[in-house]
Formats: C-alpha cells, structure tokens, sequence
C-alpha cells in the first residue's frame, strides 16, 4: 500500500512507474518496482541521517 501512495504523491516513485508503463510493462510489475525505489529511498535515508530531500537529483 506504501507504493500506491508513492505513486500518488512522490514524483521519483511516480516517474518510474510510468516509465515502466510506458514500455509495456504490467501495473504488477510497475508496482513492484515502485515499492523497490521505496525501500531505497528509506535505506539511503536511514543510512546517512540525513532528512529526505524531495530535490536531490538537482543537488548532485
């Protein structure tokens, strides 16, 4: 259920999903590989203490 949320309202998430759509892929595996940038996203966060940053594509 995180995914569908993620999809909904997180840009990364939602951009990847739709990519995937967008080459044919099905929702099933859109969505798996939605929860899979999730669970990295909560790693890198967690592993450098640092509070997301909803722009961090613009940083580096």
């Amino acid at each position: 259920m995180a995914a569908v949320g993620g999809i909904r309202y997180n840009t990364h998430v939602k951009a990847v999903y739709e990519r995937l759509l967008a080459r044919g892929k099905s929702k099933m595996s859109s969505l798996g590989a939605a929860m899979r940038k999730l669970v990295y996203l909560c790693f890198s966060v967690l592993k450098t203490q640092q509070p997301y940053q909803h722009d961090y594509l613009k940083n580096t």
